[in-house]
């Protein structure tokens, strides 16, 4: 606490009046959760397949994880924390628009040509901040399309809609996803570094018979596929899909959290002193888990260990960063995933044999692709020291409420029915005792229809197709009742359908899902 000098000599009304203003001052900083004087700062961190239990604070034994378990010390640690979806489009998807991306058709995985999921012009979270006055920028895996409908992305040209026909000032984005062509990063509106004499072709059917892909050449890959990724072989790994030329913009998936971390420390430097927004998506541990060489090894759970371990080096790097511009007070950090954990997907990098006592999902059932609660709760912190408390909380929230909470906190315009799903509840991201939380919830799967839908306590699984993939960490597809019922208070772990013993509760809770999903 700083003194007043010379206190005793000042008369008792200027000192009394002294006190009243440090009082009404310390009221402020508290109440600026609620309405802040000027405009703090605002960073999400989004990582890709990291599960409830993949993380130290979050129980993960496999792999230290400082830099996120420093966050979690200094910040809220959510315990009942979700993402959206089981997958990564539908979960960033709803992250910026604060929609369901169920009512949405198409917006499943994104395949190599998708058009932009997001049309130009659509409020998000970006452009509402933007219009408050932030400088707005996306770094990292993006997987929601680029280009006109139905035309899609012109590679050698302009890439609009994207990005920043939604919001974002500024982009470097990873347009697919790692195991998808093309390999290469888009900057703004124009793929990096592509030399226009050599242009990039993207595609679905091999162009040539030699062309080198894993069904030409299976030996010329080392990590051996089963299925999808028997496409265009790069760097040695078969991907989604086929590409030629480019050869100047391909990476090496050594070097992308590299240079998502210089990338992200730069753009903070450069507008530190102006109120910014970053969404920062690094692609780990999504595969294939081809790290920098300084983190291979470092685990003995792999690549998939290895990755972690990366991905905890990115989130240092972020922090460090706003440490050295002595911006950590004055901005919120968000550290959340798009999905839950899949072990070996497609890519036969061993991770469900050197999984050791790790349990990715921790207490819960379930990963990426499907409904369950390892699908999508998952790590989520919230750090802004004298802003948010430390410890832990269990009220329910999601990402998909991150629009229209932030975007109340900074008191933006939202236009009329945008951000439709989106909850306003800022009040439990920052620790308030009196905030409640979501009081209900829908997730999806990647568009297979499934659906989970919690209330309160209680969760109903609706599974139209009657089978799920992933529901035991084994990526197998396997048969499910249509419906089933959970108590989640009783029975995390999804181990007891008790909608036998609840029909009238289970009942409610159908018509109460599909009014929503049937909303407009």
């Amino acid at each position: 606490m700083t003194m007043l000098p010379n206190t005793m000599k000042l008369p008792r009304l200027i000192l009394s009046a002294a006190i009243l203003l440090s009082i009404c001052v310390g009221s402020a900083f508290v109440d600026a959760a609620a309405s802040p004087l000027d405009r703090p700062n605002i960073v999400i961190i989004m990582a890709d397949d990291l599960g409830y239990g993949d993380v130290g604070c979050y129980g993960g034994t496999g792999v230290a994880t400082p830099e996120i378990d420093r966050l979690a010390a200094e910040g809220l640690r959510f315990t009942q924390a979700y993402c959206s979806a089981g997958t990564c489009t539908p979960t960033r998807f709803s992250l910026l628009t604060g929609v369901y991306a169920f009512r949405v058709p198409g917006s499943g995985i994104a395949p190599p040509n998708s058009p932009a999921l997001i049309p130009a012009g659509t409020p998000t979270i970006a452009s509402v901040l933007k219009g408050a006055g932030y400088h707005t920028g996306v770094i990292g895996k993006w997987h929601l399309g680029l280009g006109p409908k139905p035309d899609g992305p012109d590679w050698n040209g302009k890439l609009a809609p994207g990005p920043l026909e939604i919001g974002f000032d500024d982009a470097l984005i990873l347009p697919t996803t790692n195991d998808r062509v093309p390999p290469v990063l888009v900057r703004n509106h124009h793929v990096e570094n592509l030399d226009p004499s050599d242009p990039l072709w993207v595609g679905y059917k091999s162009p040539s018979p030699e062309h080198p892909d894993v069904k030409n050449f299976p030996n010329a890959t080392r990590i051996s596929t089963v299925h999808g990724h028997r496409d265009t072989i790069h760097n040695g790994v078969g991907r989604i899909g086929y590409f030629t030329g480019g050869k100047a913009a391909l990476f090496r998936d050594e070097d992308l959290a590299d240079r998502c971390a210089s990338e992200a420390k730069r753009w903070l430097t450069d507008h530190a002193d102006e109120p910014f927004f970053l969404l920062c998506t690094p692609h780990s541990l999504h595969a294939p888990r081809i790290v920098h060489e300084r983190f291979q090894g470092k685990s003995p759970m792999g690549p998939r260990g290895d990755a972690i371990a990366e991905l905890d080096w990115t989130v240092g790097q972020i922090t460090a960063a706003l440490d050295q511009l002595n911006l950590t007070d004055r901005t919120l950090v968000v550290f959340c995933s798009d999905n839950g954990p899949v072990l070996i997907d497609d890519y036969q990098d061993r991770a469900d044999e050197l999984l050791g006592d790790h349990d990715p999902n921790g207490p819960y059932r379930g990963g990426k692709y499907n409904v369950y609660e390892g699908a999508t709760r998952t790590p989520f912190i919230v750090r802004m020291p004298g802003v948010v408390p430390t410890g832990d909380s269990e009220k329910v929230v999601c990402t998909i409420d991150l629009a229209a909470s932030l975007a109340s906190w900074v008191n933006a315009e939202v236009p009329d029915a945008a951000l439709h799903d989106s909850r306003d509840v800022m009040k439990a991201l920052l620790g308030h005792t009196d905030a409640v939380g979501r009081s209900a919830l829908v997730q999806q799967d990647n568009g297979w229809g499934s659906y989970g839908y919690r209330k309160g306590n209680w969760k109903l699984v609706r599974c139209d197709g009657r089978a799920m993939q992933n529901a035991d960490l084994k990526m197998k597809r396997t048969k499910q009742p249509k419906f089933a019922l959970f108590n989640l208070l009783d029975d995390p772990g999804e181990t007891r359908n008790v909608i036998a013993d609840h029909q009238e509760r289970a009942e409610m809770m159908k018509k109460e899902l599909q009014s929503i999903i049937d909303e407009k």
